[in-house]
């Protein structure tokens, strides 16, 4: 088997699979070598499950001989984030208290991959809770960026991240609340999706059965082709079996079936978010060229005060937080946040408040989304898409120190709160909007750059679509040199 083939995008691979150009299992050791290989250097793949795999394409091997597809996947080798439940596997979320926690049944997300015809191989590192734009933490160690590895390959699907773009798998599986598929491609030179909330299951994505959805978090492909995007994406997304009964997903068509013509808002600049020189030079250069393809371009203010929405990010995600712990954690926090008077308008109050709000006051923070919502849905009205940075910065080096809130981000010789740059990810997560992360070129050291593609709830084919457009002219996925091998 070529060498080269381990970085081919998923979709070639599946039509090689299903026409016999290639075996699954042929494919699947082909990965499996390369992990054994290379991910001593990552970490990236830290749940591993070799011979199930190696049944499953054993039997989609035979089941193609015999003229059964399973599906668009069928055969095709992939991981997924550590944090989905898959029967006979563990799922820690990093947490050491839960390092010997073995899953008995598999997430809604990942049964529908697989009956898609993907054979799951492992999973992927996260940081500890799934709390952190970096990729490390107790149980499995720290992950590394491929095109730098005293780098960090983002969070908190990190660990995919750097697998897919070292050609350790086919495609990754994750999850994204505050940018976690989004930034891991933007440091990693990927493509990677941010559903609309609500069209992908999120059932037995937890470290404890929950049949209720987690507001802002979705889950997502990442992919180094834009092509990949689509056929992960339907494969998982639709109601669950009891909604079913009443109603059915149907996205709209891609606004973006060419350039010319499209209407393109741009925000590049937000004081408290400031980005890289990196970035924006990086964007300029893309605006201009969307200029030659006959696409129309405009910076666009933000439609509320960005200090304001950094405020009701944060307040949701750590609803989220919340939600997540357990009793006796809950209590701790309550008492820690009576220590800190209202006046305290620190970090560290700020946090504890959002942990501790009432549901009044996440009832009223809904209420102002809802609002901002609408004001994006006539935003769209006018425009086809939303560009906007991957992230504020290239990837960074490693910075593992706590508390995280107290971190500081180099940006071209300005301290810059660690926490500011989530600021770029909060923009869709907030609205429940679609967006598609793409790469867009490479710094001067050679570290990938990236841009998010945002659309109109339920417009994921319209920004998947824009990334395929971007990817076919202007750039793409090129494989870390230290793992071409």
């Amino acid at each position: 088997m070529a060498k080269d083939i381990a970085f081919s995008s998923a979709t070639a691979l599946a039509a090689k699979l299903r026409s016999g150009k290639i075996s699954a299992l042929g494919l699947l050791d082909h990965y499996i070598a390369r992990v054994e290989k290379y991910d001593p250097q990552l970490n990236a793949v830290v749940v591993r499950d070799f011979e199930r795999a190696r049944k499953r394409a054993t039997e989609a091997d035979a089941a193609l001989k015999a003229g059964q597809k399973w599906g668009p996947l069928h055969g095709l080798p992939m991981t997924v984030k550590e944090s989905f439940n898959v029967n006979g596997l563990k799922t820690t979320w990093g947490n050491p208290a839960f390092k010997d926690n073995v899953s008995n049944y598999t997430a809604t997300a990942i049964e529908r991959l697989e009956a898609a015809g993907a054979v799951v191989f492992g999973k992927t590192n996260v940081p500890l809770l799934l709390q952190d734009l970096q990729t490390y933490n107790a149980v499995y160690g720290t992950t590394k960026n491929p095109y730098d590895l005293a780098r960090t390959p983002g969070g908190s699907s990190g660990g995919g991240g750097a697998a897919v773009s070292a050609g350790l798998s086919a495609a990754d599986f994750g999850s994204d609340l505050a940018g976690s598929v989004r930034v891991p491609a933007s440091f990693c030179g990927l493509y990677a999706h941010k559903p609309s909330f609500g069209v992908v299951p999120t059932r037995g994505h937890g470290l404890a059965p929950a049949l209720a959805q987690t507001d802002i978090s979705v889950l997502g492909p990442i992919a180094r082709s834009a092509k990949d995007l689509t056929p992960l994406l339907l494969a998982t997304a639709g109601p669950l079996e009891d909604d079913a009964v009443g109603w059915t997903l149907k996205l709209p068509a891609s606004r973006a079936e060419k350039l010319s013509g499209l209407r393109i808002g741009l925000i590049t600049d937000i004081e408290i978010s400031p980005i890289a020189n990196s970035v924006r030079n990086g964007l300029a250069k893309l605006t201009e060229w969307l200029g030659t393809q006959g696409a129309t371009v405009a910076t666009v203010p933000f439609p509320m005060d960005p200090a304001r929405h950094q405020a009701l990010f944060m307040q949701f995600v750590r609803a989220v937080g919340a939600a997540r712990m357990n009793d006796a954690v809950f209590q701790q926090t309550l008492a820690d946040a009576a220590k800190h008077g209202a006046e305290d308008r620190s970090p560290a109050a700020q946090n504890l408040r959002g942990l501790t709000q009432y549901h009044r006051d996440w009832c009223a923070a809904h209420e102002e989304r809802s609002r901002l919502r609408a004001k994006w849905a006539d935003f769209f009205k006018d425009h086809d898409v939303l560009l906007i940075p991957g992230t504020a910065v290239p990837a960074f080096p490693f910075d593992e120190s706590a508390p995280r809130e107290a971190r500081k981000l180099d940006i071209d010789g300005r301290e810059v709160p660690y926490n500011a740059q989530g600021f770029w990810q909060g923009i869709a997560t907030v609205s429940y909007l679609p967006a598609t992360a793409a790469p867009i070129g490479r710094t001067a050291e050679g570290l990938p750059l990236g841009v998010q593609v945002v659309g109109p709830y339920l417009g994921d084919l319209t920004t998947i679509g824009f990334a395929r457009l971007l990817e076919q002219g202007f750039a793409h996925y090129t494989a870390p040199k230290a793992f071409a091998g």
